[in-house]
């Protein structure tokens, strides 16, 4: 699982070298993924989508992100399991859960298991912009001291 080369946050520094934040965003409802992925786009993030939390490991084993964004209830896998799996593939990675369902034990386990931040859908796309861009800021700060 772990045999790719990774390139550390002080080498993809998006904040840094001033060109547009690339984000991961892991939702299985397919109309919300599309909205929201346009929606960030249009304020210039580039967005990789994926439908399920197979998928969204997929698109990390082939890519790098500076931000992820993981709903917490999927159908395939839950959010917690997705948010373990990327922080064993690609530690270094802020990942933000998204969630319409509230559970303040799942959201604990999220934070414990190193997601950076989590916001209640339906969230604000300004408010998920921001997230975004700060945790892409401290994410590229991770690999200072390397």
């Amino acid at each position: 699982m772990g045999s790719r080369s990774r390139k550390t946050p002080s080498n993809h520094s998006a904040v840094r070298q001033n060109r547009r934040i690339k984000l991961l965003l892991v939702d299985d409802e397919k109309e919300f993924l599309k909205v929201l992925s346009n929606r960030l786009r249009k304020r210039g993030i580039e967005v990789e989508t994926a439908s399920s939390g197979a998928k969204g490991i997929q698109s990390l084993r082939r890519a790098d992100f500076d931000v992820a964004v993981v709903d917490l209830k999927m159908e395939d896998m839950g959010g917690i399991e997705v948010l373990q799996i990327f922080k064993k593939m690609a530690p270094e990675i802020p990942i933000i859960i998204l969630t319409g369902h509230g559970s303040e034990e799942a959201l604990v386990e999220g934070m414990t298991s190193g997601a950076y931040d989590y916001l209640m859908k339906p969230c604000d796309i300004e408010e998920l912009l921001a997230k975004v861009k700060e945790a892409a800021e401290v994410g590229d700060h991770k690999g200072d001291n390397i």
